[in-house]
Order: C-alpha cells, then sequence, then structure tokens
C-alpha cells in the first residue's frame, strides 16, 4: 500500500493486513468510478428524449417551431475538416444541381435518386439539391403540410441506393439557398 509516494515495508503491510482484517466499516461505500467512465451532461435536457409534457382537454396545445422540428439529421463530420469548412461559409462550388420545386413525391424521389447516380457516375463530389422551403400549412393544426419535400429529402439519402453514395449531408450556405437546399457530398 502506497501512502504519499512512500511505499510500506513487509512489517507494515503485515500488521496493516492484521489491523484492517479486524475492522468493521462505518457505512458501505460505492465502488470507486473509473477514471474513463461517462459523466452525465448537466445543463438543458436533449428536447427528442425529454419526456412528454401532460395534455388535458381544453388547453392550447404547444408545438415546436418549425426550424426544430425539420432539420437535416446530425451526423458525425466523414469528410475532410477543410473541404468541410469551404463548403460551410459558401467558398466551395457545387458541380451540379438539382430543383425538385413542383414535384410530386414520387417524382422528386425518383428523380433524385437517378441525379446523384448519375453525378456519382460522373466523379462529382458535391452536388445540390434543392427542395424548397414549402408552403405554409393549410388547415394541419400541427403545420406537418409544410416542405414535405424538405423534410423527405434528408431520409431518401439515409436510405438504399443512395446511402452507399453519400458521404456527407449539410445545409448550404445562403448563397446556395439557406434552408430551402442540401449541400450533398458524394463518396469517390
Amino acid at each position: 500500500m502506497t501512502r504519499k509516494g512512500r511505499r510500506l515495508s513487509p512489517e507494515e503491510e503485515h500488521l496493516w493486513r492484521r489491523i484492517a482484517d479486524t475492522a468493521t466499516p462505518l457505512r458501505h461505500k460505492p465502488a470507486p468510478r473509473r477514471k474513463d467512465a461517462i459523466k452525465p451532461k448537466l445543463g438543458k435536457p436533449d428536447p427528442e428524449t425529454a419526456p412528454v409534457p401532460t395534455f388535458r382537454v381544453g388547453e392550447k396545445a404547444v408545438t415546436p417551431t418549425t426550424e426544430t422540428r425539420i432539420r437535416v439529421p446530425d451526423h458525425p463530420l466523414n469528410m475532410d475538416r477543410k473541404t468541410y469548412a469551404r463548403m460551410k461559409r459558401g467558398k466551395a462550388h457545387p458541380e451540379a444541381r438539382l430543383d425538385l420545386h413542383g414535384m410530386t413525391v414520387d417524382v422528386a424521389h425518383s428523380a433524385l435518386i437517378a441525379f446523384l447516380l448519375r453525378s456519382h457516375a460522373a466523379g462529382k463530389r458535391l452536388v445540390l439539391v434543392i427542395t424548397g422551403k414549402g408552403r405554409d400549412g393549410d388547415g394541419d393544426p400541427f403545420g406537418l403540410s409544410r416542405g414535405v419535400l424538405r423534410r423527405q429529402v434528408p431520409h431518401w439519402l439515409e436510405q438504399p441506393p443512395l446511402r452507399q453514395i453519400v458521404l456527407q449531408t449539410t445545409p448550404p450556405h445562403q448563397k446556395h439557398g439557406g434552408t430551402g437546399a442540401l449541400y450533398v457530398y458524394l463518396r469517390r
């Protein structure tokens, strides 16, 4: 046993063991924490994992804002940081673009798949997919009718066959469409 850098001699160690064996602990101590154990983060709870508040009939429903409801899924950075930084600042220019304005969901899905497969086959890396921001929802109390393509495109990019060719997706710089579009960075 060590105490302030000094090791016990064999006689001191033997004496310590005899005394420690006869001692009764005052209270149960939890096992010491490992240094690599994950510490809980303090602060605001995550809105996606927070419990749903109770709702009573007659109360006004509180809906999340559009920006928290419609967003690109957060992914770890899968590409070069320098290229990613240039792309976010609007310095990298898309090699091709697809505008989905006015398309139905079925037509837009097939057009997106064909466009990205063609772009990947041509060796293009950065493409811009314009979804638009959507119209104001009419009659839907939760506002979910706004921007159907804007909500669907990120999910389509995570499903086969596009999942194999898409390396990174991120909202583009304002000069390339801002929240109404997506940068899609393709694999080699």
